[in-house]
């Protein structure tokens, strides 16, 4: 999770289709493809191809999302995450050029929120923005009907707070594995199949083939210190999905 000490806040975040987003991509054709995509759905894009400059633009200049290649001059991607993510707290998105699974492991692990392999396809871009804009909405005015804390077992997750902990040790997890596991927590003892995972997660339909829902799963059973073999809090159930199970 990262530290809310030195997030910066708002009030509200911005309407899904009116926002300032900054995009990070040193090929400028591409670049320009997908400022144009965007900016005709309420997007207000900038674009940055100096990895180096990018990390301070994120900083300082107040953008709501990120999209950040991984490949660039000066500072690469996963860098520039690392070093913007406990002072950045808007969605980020990286893209990577290889599809590579490291990639997207490591992306995951310093707080990235998504991932996308190129070449970029706009309008599934466009879907996972909103829905990690919507998803912040949401969290941000969440009703008091709506459950904020979940226990299971001795496993307490706080969606308000957004704080993981097994017992009293607090779990460092980032936006996209909270996402993952808040969403199981909701439908604990019941299997939640892949596509409804992915629906709510990317706001796409699952293609059959993208494997970034398994790897944040092997990302929580980790940190939730789950054996990997024979895992006791986040089961696979072969050819459906996943189960946060409870022993009680």
């Amino acid at each position: 999770m990262r530290p809310e000490s030195t997030s910066k806040t708002r009030s509200a975040m911005p309407d899904p289709n009116s926002c300032r987003l900054l995009l990070v991509e040193d090929d400028r054709e591409l670049a320009s493809m997908v400022a144009e995509f965007l900016s005709t759905y309420g997007f207000e894009v900038t674009i940055e191809g100096n990895g180096s400059r990018a990390a301070r633009r994120i900083v300082s200049e107040n953008y709501d999302v990120v999209v950040l290649d991984i490949g660039l001059p000066g500072t690469d991607g996963i860098s520039i995450c690392r070093e913007v993510r406990s002072q950045f707290d808007g969605p980020i998105l990286m893209l990577t050029a290889r599809g590579d699974e490291i990639d997207e492991v490591v992306a995951l692990e310093v707080g990235a929120d998504d991932y996308m392999a190129k070449p970029v396809r706009p309008r599934a871009l466009l879907a996972r923005l909103r829905v990690h804009l919507r998803r912040s909405e949401s969290q941000a005015t969440a009703s008091d009907a709506v459950p904020t804390r979940i226990e299971v077992d001795d496993l307490t997750i706080d969606s308000s707070s957004r704080i993981v902990q097994i017992g009293r040790t607090p779990i460092e997890l980032t936006t996209a594995e909270f996402d993952l596991l808040w969403l199981l927590a909701r439908n604990a003892g019941n299997v939640i199949g892949r596509d409804q995972l992915y629906q709510e997660l990317h706001g796409v339909r699952y293609d059959g083939l993208d494997r970034s829902i398994d790897l944040r799963v092997s990302r929580l059973r980790k940190k939730l210190g789950d054996d990997p073999v024979q895992p006791r809090r986040i089961k696979s159930i072969r050819g459906v999905g996943y189960l946060l199970a409870s022993e009680s």
